[in-house]
């Protein structure tokens, strides 16, 4: 009799899915962990509300709260700007809000990627018309070149190429967000 363990798994992700590795799970590590003790210096002395923007985020949100030293709440909202496209729709709409209200908080909105910032843009203004003392922005990606004039973008992880990339969170409909790299999307979203 044969297990499910015992039977071979196909590889993952399929060749010819992921081209280049732009960030190893080792350099990604690295960078979170600096990242979590930046915030830590930051928010001495208060507790601040991390917002997942999910579902990109799950990840890096998870790892960043490990690597954040000091009382934090969490809470995780749902926005779409793209669907299962490859390329945003410009429109934002929140999917599902907070379930923990942000007035009088320090709020760190805590994303995948910044691409047109557009998304950004939308909740920082959500979350001052809602009342927070503070908003603050944590990209772990922020593409080459993008213009955030006027959008405040704190603490950013790395800066990337305008490939479309998946692996740590980030996805192509769905799919790919359980890689601990990021990589260059090489594949078709066809499922």
């Amino acid at each position: 009799m044969t297990t499910s363990s015992q039977l071979p798994l196909p590889p993952f992700p399929p060749e010819g899915e992921v081209g280049k590795i732009l960030l190893t799970e080792e350099q990604i590590q690295s960078r979170v962990a600096v990242l979590g003790e930046e915030l830590a210096r930051k928010y001495q002395g208060v507790t601040p509300l991390f917002v997942a923007v999910m579902k990109g985020s799950v990840i890096f949100v998870a790892d960043l709260l490990r690597a954040y030293h000091g009382p934090v709440e969490f809470d995780a909202m749902v926005v779409s700007s793209y669907g299962d496209a490859l390329r945003s729709s410009g429109v934002v709409k929140i999917v599902k809000d907070l379930d923990t209200p942000a007035a009088g908080r320090h709020v760190v909105l805590v994303e995948d990627i910044v691409d047109t910032g557009l998304t950004m843009q939308y909740l920082l203004n959500h979350f001052e018309q809602q009342g927070a003392s503070s908003v603050a922005v944590c990209s772990l990606l922020v593409r080459e070149g993008t213009d955030t004039a006027g959008l405040r973008i704190d603490h950013v992880g790395f800066e990337i190429p305008h490939d479309f990339v998946i692996g740590y969170g980030l996805d192509a409909a769905q799919i790919y967000r359980n890689l601990p790299f990021v990589g260059v999307f090489t594949g078709t979203v066809d499922h």
